[in-house]
């Protein structure tokens, strides 16, 4: 691991070691192919996860990506932050094939367009038409009621939800 964070320092990470064998770096997204190729070449050649977080108060959303090394049980989170209203990114299948599945994953849970893989047919909401689910400014409410008029919500789940969270019920 320590070979690996020395030969990042080119692309000036920001590094939090979390142990001995993890650490999470965070590049700019024009370094973030170079990183990701580098921890590769490294020994870090197995992409265990890739995922997306909306940091809506930033407008923006992290694109994480979990790379773990078989040959010392090293794990590497590399992370890069892009425009939550043109969330746009290149793809990173030609790294790693199955990285076409988490992107089109991202893609229908969060919008995010990876520029390169043509293969962003849905995998669960074939049928969705609606802003993406995994958005903080989706309304679960408001799409149930707009799509099943017919239904009687007796909760505001969402309301509850805020409450709760900000201790406002007892018990």
């Amino acid at each position: 691991m320590n070979e690996a964070l020395e030969k990042l320092k080119v692309f000036q990470p920001e590094v939090e070691e979390i142990d001995e064998r993890e650490a999470k770096i965070s590049v700019a997204p024009d370094r973030v192919i170079s990183v990701l190729e580098t921890l590769k070449s490294l020994g870090y050649s197995h992409l265990s996860l890739m995922t997306c977080v909306d940091w809506i108060e930033d407008s923006q959303f992290e694109l994480v990506y979990i790379l773990f090394s078989w040959r010392d049980g090293g794990k590497f989170i590399v992370s890069t932050r892009i425009d939550r209203n043109n969330p746009v990114f290149v793809t990173v299948k030609e790294i790693w094939p199955v990285a076409r599945f988490y992107e089109r994953e991202i893609h229908e849970f969060f919008g995010v367009e990876f520029l390169g893989n043509d293969d962003m047919k849905p995998l669960f909401l074939e049928l969705w038409d609606d802003k993406p689910p995994l958005r903080k400014d989706f309304d679960p409410l408001e799409y149930s009621k707009r799509k099943f008029p017919g239904r009687e919500y007796k909760k505001d789940v969402v309301a509850e939800a805020k409450r709760m969270f900000r201790g406002e019920i007892n018990g």
